[in-house]
């Protein structure tokens, strides 16, 4: 017989070296050298180039060499930064990937797909997405949808090698029944199997036409869209500003080249080239911290939506329980009950309940509940002729939606007359096939409820025997005993109770939609913490409109009974209210409410490829407390986000009214490109690495949801930037004209300012490190990389002032400590007058609350029916 124990991992770790990763080539990553080519077509490095050739024109070597020093310096901070944002990206398209559950050392393991090499055992099932070109060693009835290679959408029929037709020959091809071979890319619909990977990668069937399920261009998230426009908009205007300030310099002053330097430092102090630096960093960097929380975003744009989430969907087992079932009681059709974990032994009359259910199980379980019949027959085995070493698993019946039950039939070799039929499913399922009286059925809801009250998950079982092939179409066929009922518990995580909390105190609303019994979902609901909202069922839910049920959604909190398609009306009913829906799913028929929600999330653990593909945010842990944490991360990275735009608009209007004031007023020019090029060396680490550091604010949980329609730069934000701006402005052009006005010498009156100014962008950062904390309360907050940028400043600045060779190229003037006093109240007055400035403008800083009526919607999948 054929081993199932896989590779070793080091065969494995061996052919991976040799063969490389299973993957197509994709040609749209960054490497460093595109990286660097798209550096040199920014704005900003050009102006510092065209500086250095006029310079040079100017017989300037030193000042020419020392601007292409600050372009080449630029080049190698942003190649560097922006490596650092793809490993972290490439890291987490490595987690996102589809997932693989392979054999190896004998042991079933989840790796990422990429990783599967040719040889390995693939455990197919339902819902998965095969990873590399396999022949089938098992199959239990599985079809496969292959038409990403085929174009065809029904699915394809599957059978095992030993079991393949004799006639016909020659290499696996994608499409035809009973063809031993399932091809990477193409879906498991139903059934499940143990397959062979013998192609990967670019020797895969996909691969050689050269096809890849990663093609689909996605929209630039709206942050970005509206970073892009803000830049062009102040592109264009410097550029205009600068051309009418090269024209003002050269017709009063005459020295044209000396105005085009006056020009380029203008239009250099304009141009805000750190939006989309800063955007870049954000994102990258705050799917790298979500994802530390053991949660992983596949679209840019969730984590922009994260923080306007009002409604969280949540499914029961896994998500808010363990996911860990046990079998805590055995309930016969005569009311008898066994508890299995009181010790005792099994009485003989439970014997058939726990065989049958055992039968109606996988024979290599991966579900929850599956395991836990073996488990319960590995620990009180039972002298049984039904579970034979030779039995034969012939044919299986898979759940369906409109059969909530899973059926198998056993054949023994030897015994050829009579075929053995165990199912197991939901208690209404089981009492259909089994065609139970009104009264056995009236008996049967109250036991039940009874179960379901204590928050079991109740499960019937059944057994039937059939005389041989052909099989039935359909188990309803069957003439089935009804045998009892089985209830399985599952522990409540212990970070539920405080995430939903959480969810209260942030105004949002967390309601559980579950596919068990009503009285069950109840009771975990309660555990939970949940609020006490109206419960609805399936089969009520229904029966309703669809303005009845957004008017009924408004109300429930539990949803019981509920088929995957019945999820997406729940979704579309809550976002015609207003609300934004966070959603939660696993199977295959989850992903058109999950591609429906405004934030799908997909289970990593027990979740199927299709519905990881469908979602926009992926739970390693499928925990529920994940994705509360995963939503005060988004609230505090947009937060932050805010700050860092806030500090870069007001940072930029007193460096470009410094660069303009001399030329409207005549006065001795302050600032050169080289000047300006120092200043964007401060400005970009602290505004993509310092506000990106910055820790939440103390009410991030306890505020409501933000309006998902909020403009990153709202008219409060923006003037609360440039009333920052301004008084820094006035602040540091008051210590220029009364250094003028004092007769220091040009030199000196230079450096003043300039320290001033830099003393003054300190106060800046202070102020916007919080919008609603005081200083006081902002200062108690670690932030290293503020303490490390604010430490490299003062000893540049110490350099500039005491090293001769850089005061002579900043063309500074010696200070003295009277006017290092000067500098330090400069930005002590602009610290103190826009801390009480802050107060007033607070309520306004803060992210809007979404709008009371409903907001216009994308175009939502419609229902597929299964």
């Amino acid at each position: 017989m054929k081993s199932f124990s896989g590779l070793t991992e080091a065969d494995a770790a061996a052919r991976l070296q040799a063969e490389g990763h299973n993957e197509l080539p994709q040609p749209d990553r960054r490497t460093p050298f595109r990286i660097a080519i798209e550096v040199l077509r920014e704005p900003m490095l050009a102006l510092l180039m065209v500086g250095g050739i006029v310079y040079l024109a100017l017989g300037d070597l030193k000042e020419a060499i020392i601007l292409v020093a600050f372009a080449t310096m630029s080049i190698v901070i942003t190649v560097v930064q922006e490596t650092r944002t793809e490993r972290v990206l490439e890291a987490l398209r490595d987690l996102t990937s589809p997932r693989a559950l392979v054999i190896r050392d004998g042991e079933r393991r989840r790796i990422a797909g990429r990783d599967v090499v040719r040889g390995d055992l693939i455990v197919l099932s339902e819902g998965d997405r095969v990873p590399a070109d396999a022949v089938l060693l098992r199959c239990q009835d599985l079809q496969a949808d292959e038409s990403t290679l085929t174009g065809e959408s029904v699915p394809v029929r599957k059978v095992a090698w030993d079991d393949r037709p004799t006639s016909g020959s020659g290499p696996p091809r994608p499409g035809g029944d009973d063809l031993p071979h399932v091809f990477s890319g193409s879906l498991v619909v139903r059934g499940s199997g143990l397959a062979e990977a013998i192609a990967i990668g670019a020797q895969s069937e996909i691969g050689k036409i050269g096809q890849s399920l990663a093609t689909l261009e996605t929209e630039p998230p709206r942050l970005q869209m509206q970073t892009r426009r803000v830049v062009r908009l102040f592109a264009i205007f410097g550029g205009g500003v600068s051309v009418l300030a090269v024209l003002l310099y050269g017709i009063t002053r005459g020295g044209w080249l000396d105005a085009v330097l006056a020009g380029i430092a203008l239009g250099m102090s304009m141009l805000p080239e750190e939006f989309p630096v800063v955007l870049t960093v954000f994102m990258a960097m705050g799917a790298w911290r979500i994802s530390l929380a053991r949660v992983l975003t596949r679209r840019a744009a969730a984590i922009e939506t994260l923080g306007s989430a009002t409604v969280l969907c949540t499914d029961k087992t896994g998500t808010l329980t363990e996911n860990r079932m046990t079998i805590v009681e055995l309930r016969l059709a005569d009311g008898n009950v066994f508890h299995p974990q009181n010790g005792m032994e099994m009485p003989a009359q439970f014997h058939h309940l726990s065989e049958f259910g055992l039968l109606a199980s996988a024979p290599e379980p991966f579900d929850p509940m599956e395991r836990a019949f073996h488990t319960l027959a590995r620990e009180r085995p039972t002298k049984s002729e039904f579970r034979h070493p030779r039995r034969k698993l012939v044919h299986a019946y898979g759940l369906r939606p409109d059969l909530l039950a899973v059926t198998h039939i056993w054949q023994a070799d030897g015994d050829r007359q009579e075929y053995l039929v165990a199912t197991k499913g939901a208690p209404e399922a089981i009492a259909g096939l089994c065609r139970l009286s009104e009264a056995d059925r009236a008996a049967l809801t109250q036991s039940i409820d009874a179960m379901a009250s204590a928050g079991l998950r109740v499960l019937g079982i059944a057994r039937a025997t059939h005389g041989g092939p052909p099989w039935p179409a359909s188990p309803r066929e069957l003439s089935f005993e009804f045998l009892g009922l089985v209830g399985l518990a599952d522990p409540l995580r212990t970070s539920v109770v405080e995430a939903v909390r959480e969810c209260r105190s942030a105004g949002i609303k967390a309601v559980m939609i579950t596919g068990d019994y009503p009285a069950t979902a109840n009771a975990i609901a309660h555990q939970a913490g949940l609020e006490r909202g109206e419960l609805m069922t399936g089969e009520q839910l229904e029966q309703l409109n669809e303005a009845e049920l957004a008017r009924r959604v408004e109300t429930a909190g539990v949803f019981a009974r509920i088929s995957p398609n019945q999820k997406l009306r729940i979704v579309n009913a809550y976002k015609g209210n207003g609300e934004i829906v966070a959603m939660t799913g696993d199977g295959v028929n989850d992903a058109p409410s999950l591609k429906a929600a405004h934030i799908g999330i997909a289970m990593g653990g027990r979740g199927t490829d299709v519905a990881r593909e469908a979602s926009a945010i992926v739970l390693l842990d499928d925990d529920f407390g994940s994705i509360v944490k995963a939503i005060r991360l988004g609230r505090r990275i947009y937060d932050n986000l805010r700050k860092a735009m806030t500090f870069i608009f007001a940072v930029h209007v007193p460096i470009a009214g410094l660069a303009l004031l001399p030329l409207v007023f005549g006065l001795p020019i302050l600032f050169g490109p080289i000047h300006i090029a120092f200043l964007e060396m401060v400005i970009d680490p602290v505004c993509s690495l310092v506000f990106e550091a910055e820790t939440e604010e103390d009410d991030v949980m306890r505020r409501p949801p933000r309006s998902p329609d909020e403009p990153l730069f709202s008219r409060a934000l923006v003037a609360w930037s440039l009333l920052q701006g301004l008084l820094a402005f006035v602040v540091v052009a008051a210590v220029y004209v009364a250094a003028l006005r004092w007769g220091m010498p040009v030199p000196e009156v230079r450096a003043l300012t300039f320290f001033s100014l830099i003393v003054v962008i300190v106060s800046l950062i202070l102020v916007n490190r919080s919008f609603g904390a005081s200083l006081l309360t902002a200062l108690r907050r670690p932030n290293r990389t503020l303490a490390a940028v604010l430490a490299a400043v003062a000893i540049i600045l110490a350099l500039t002032l005491l090293w001769p060779f850089a005061s002579k190229l900043f063309a500074f003037g010696p200070l003295h400590a009277d006017d290092l006093a000067l500098t330090l109240g400069a930005g002590v007055v602009a610290l103190l007058a826009l801390e009480m400035l802050k107060p007033l403008l607070r309520p306004r800083l803060r992210p809007q609350s979404p709008p009371t009526q409903p907001l216009a919607m994308d175009q939502t999948p419609k229902p597929t029916g299964g």
